[in-house]
């Protein structure tokens, strides 16, 4: 399925093939149209992502075209790029009035068309995934701010003051607040600094637009965190301008931010498989557990529609899982007889200690569940804090079924591995006391996916070694 619908409207059935044929690497389904009318017709009918458009066509022309569009709130965010035989400063400057995103001469349509419509594409995308909060005691500031917003492609949420904007933000997350600083309730600077002083939300650019031109006014607001200063009256095209710029400087930001931790997570990532290679060399009976572990989570997680972010982090946490055993010394670990109640003791510490090596990595704080409370139980019996029913994270009931399993199918000092049909039922038998009865369940049906997944491939290898010999 295409992840674009584009629509080209032209007069000239030769300009539309040619304009059709340069997008075409685009991944998008292309409609064309004879004249404006038609267009605006099939616009208004289905929605589209970009529209491109000649100026000179009967019924209904391109610059007409686009100020219908941006009129119309349902289809006023969808970009609209003119490509025109009229290329004079005069022609050009219509059709940004008109509300286009981009002006190209049908004499560099070759050279500067497709580059032009990925770049609108992205820049679109990149704004309707962008919500704004405007903040201002007057109605007809906060219409023209959001209109103009709207227009621009963006996602728009506005308050009275500052009082009421807090309370939209303990349910939503802007990506830009723009604000008012005389307002009742709670002025800009409370609002400022209130927004700055909550961790989840302060990330959010703040830019302020104010009748008030004194210096001591702005240099304040900047003081408190403002990324910006706007002078009432302004220009709405000027404001969409700087709202772009600030986003999209913020986004590269947190991109790179975003790659220096992916980076740092690898490389602790790395690190730590490491120590759990030389944590598995210690006892061989265990060598691949942590890896088997981490892969039968990730498999029971994905089949609940988790993203991909989130079974990627289930696989890390269940592959150090047990991480903290490396601070459980060897006569105890090892040990090939029973455990006394105090040698127990000792074995029920490594789920804070394996938690406590990963506590000062900030990008481990979501496994730190996985670690802390793989051994919880339903019932409550279960350590290291005798945490009861839903009271354990999800992740932590999924890694506690995948880790009984591969522990109950393995060889240990004290007896050799079970068959897997003994096992499962074992499995069965302690769902609602020891094991959630859902991730019991969830289980189940990876584990016959799974073993439905290695028979097949086995037949495949087998059938090839038949077909090679």
């Amino acid at each position: 399925m295409s992840s674009s619908r584009i629509l080209i409207v032209d007069d000239s059935a030769v300009f539309r093939k040619s304009i059709k044929k340069i997008i075409e690497p685009i991944d998008a389904e292309i409609v064309l149209a004879n004249d404006g009318q038609e267009g605006l017709n099939l616009v208004q009918s289905a929605p589209f992502d970009l529209v491109i458009s000649d100026i000179e066509m009967p019924i209904l022309n391109g610059i007409d075209l686009c100020h219908q569009l941006k009129n119309d709130p349902i289809t006023q965010a969808i970009p609209v790029v003119i490509v025109s035989s009229f290329d004079s400063n005069s022609d050009v400057e219509r059709g940004f009035q008109a509300g286009a995103s981009a002006y190209i001469s049908k004499r560099e349509l070759k050279l500067k068309l497709l580059e032009t419509v990925k770049n609108v594409l992205s820049k679109s995308k990149f704004k309707r995934k962008r919500l704004i909060m405007v903040v201002d005691d007057s109605t007809i500031i906060r219409q023209v701010v959001e209109n103009g917003l709207a227009k621009a492609g963006f996602q728009v949420i506005s308050a009275e003051n500052g009082r009421l904007a807090l309370n939209l933000l303990k349910t939503m997350r802007p990506d830009l607040i723009i604000s008012d600083i005389e307002m009742p309730e709670m002025n800009g600077f409370e609002f400022c600094e209130a927004v700055h002083a909550d961790p989840a939300i302060s990330i959010a650019p703040f830019v302020v637009m104010s009748s008030r031109t004194d210096r001591s006014y702005m240099s304040r607001m900047v003081q408190m965190g403002a990324a910006a200063y706007i002078c009432k009256p302004f220009n709405i095209d000027e404001l969409v301008i700087l709202i772009e710029k600030i986003l999209s400087d913020q986004f590269i930001l947190l991109l790179k931010e975003k790659e220096r931790l992916e980076s740092e997570r690898h490389l602790i990532v790395g690190s730590i498989a490491s120590l759990i290679v030389a944590l598995e060399a210690r006892d061989k009976y265990t060598k691949g557990h942590s890896e088997e572990v981490g892969r039968m989570v990730s498999g029971m997680v994905a089949m609940t529609g988790a993203s991909q972010r989130e079974v990627e982090t289930v696989t890390i946490g269940g592959r150090l899982h047990d991480i903290g055993k490396i601070g459980i010394r060897d006569e105890i670990l090892l040990k090939p007889g029973s455990l006394s109640a105090e040698e127990f003791s000792i074995i029920k510490q490594h789920p804070i200690i394996g938690a406590n090596i990963l506590r000062p990595i900030p990008s481990f704080s979501d496994i730190l569940p996985i670690v802390l409370s793989h051994h919880e139980r339903m019932d409550g019996k279960g350590y290291p804090h005798g945490l009861k029913g839903d009271r354990i994270h999800l992740w932590s009931r999924m890694t506690a079924v995948a880790d009984t399993y591969d522990a109950l199918t393995s060889d240990r000092p004290y007896r050799l591995g079970m068959s897997h049909e003994k096992t499962m039922q074992i499995i069965e038998d302690v769902r609602g006391t020891q094991l959630c009865p859902d991730c019991v369940d969830l289980f189940f049906r990876w584990i016959e996916q799974d073993r439905t997944k290695a028979t097949e491939s086995s037949r495949i290898v087998t059938y090839r070694q038949a077909v090679s010999a």
